[in-house]
């Protein structure tokens, strides 16, 4: 085998950031054997059975597709011994037992959105935005027992700007993903990449948000705020209440203008400069695109017109 080809790959993902960097990856020639993804679910009213995102491109791409209900299987892992892959690619998947693991030539590694040991877990992104960060990255590194602790092997660093959003981020993110885990094939190939322990002292988590974790506390620092609704925009989104309209905040600013005092949580609505104004600890949020329960992403202008003519 060419010591620059890492031979045959059994890609492991599911959401739109894991199928992007699938498409990269086959877009590049790599030789995917099979996509591994999760089974089918029932969405919407009619309960259509809908497939992920990776199961999608996999599809479109003819790459035969595994979705197994448990990974320890002996099925499933007898598929995946027969197709003889040399490495696993593992992008926003479960965390995968050792009997998995142990399977290819090369070993399996994983595509993170953090610089590990920094936001291991489920929403790097989010919480690297929400906790003030000025630089993530993408890290790949060699999977273990245990969740995002295996040992590095390359890294690379973006900033994140100050009003940069979750999704926004996500979007430059995978972008750099496909491109590290298709350097870090050619690494493992060559045998020129061996991982570096991680140091777990150094570690911070990013678990799963879920909505309950959503709800804006406006009785925070006005910066804290602004990076908790961008931080969650535009998925899950950042929710609060205006004159009993529940509302996802997905844009806003820190306002320094100290002529508008309001207590924390009190909001104003500038009808004549169609401006939104939220008081917090130490100063005001300015709201700047929302979202009402069941319509569209709108502007503060665009609510507060129609707002009037609800009233």
């Amino acid at each position: 085998m060419n010591p620059r080809n890492p031979g045959s790959i059994i890609f492991f993902g599911t959401p739109e950031f894991a199928a992007f960097i699938l498409r990269d990856l086959a877009q590049r020639g790599e030789n995917i054997v099979a996509a591994v993804t999760t089974p089918d679910k029932p969405r919407g009213r009619g309960l259509h059975m809908d497939s992920s995102a990776v199961s999608q491109v996999a599809t479109e791409l003819g790459i035969p597709i595994l979705k197994p209900l448990k990974h320890r299987d002996p099925d499933f892992l007898r598929a995946l011994r027969e197709f003889g892959a040399d490495v696993f690619v593992v992008v926003a998947y479960k965390i995968l037992p050792m009997e998995v693991i142990a399977i290819p030539r090369l070993g399996a590694f994983n595509v993170h959105a953090s610089l590990l040991p920094k936001y291991r877990g489920a929403a790097p992104i989010n919480w690297a935005i929400i906790r003030g960060e000025r630089e993530t990255g993408i890290t790949t590194f060699m999977l273990e027992q245990g969740v995002d602790t295996g040992g590095i092997l390359l890294q690379e660093h973006t900033p994140i700007g100050p009003d940069d959003t979750a999704g926004e981020l996500h979007d430059r993110l995978k972008v750099i993903g496909a491109s590290v885990a298709s350097e870090t094939l050619r690494g493992l190939a060559a045998g020129s990449l061996h991982p570096i322990a991680q140091l777990n002292q150094e570690a911070t988590p990013a678990p799963k948000i879920f909505p309950k974790d959503c709800e804006i506390d406006f009785h925070r620092p006005v910066r804290d705020v602004h990076n908790f609704i961008r931080g969650l925009s535009p998925h899950p989104g950042a929710m609060a209440k205006l004159d009993e309209i529940r509302l996802k905040v997905l844009r806003s600013r820190c306002v320094d203008d100290l002529r508008l005092l309001l207590r924390p949580g009190v909001h104003l609505f500038q009808r004549k400069e169609s401006r939104i104004f939220v008081g917090t600890e130490d100063g005001l949020i300015e709201i700047l695109e929302l979202q009402r329960e069941g319509k569209r992403m709108m502007s503060a202008s665009d609510f507060l017109r129609g707002f009037h003519v609800d009233m």
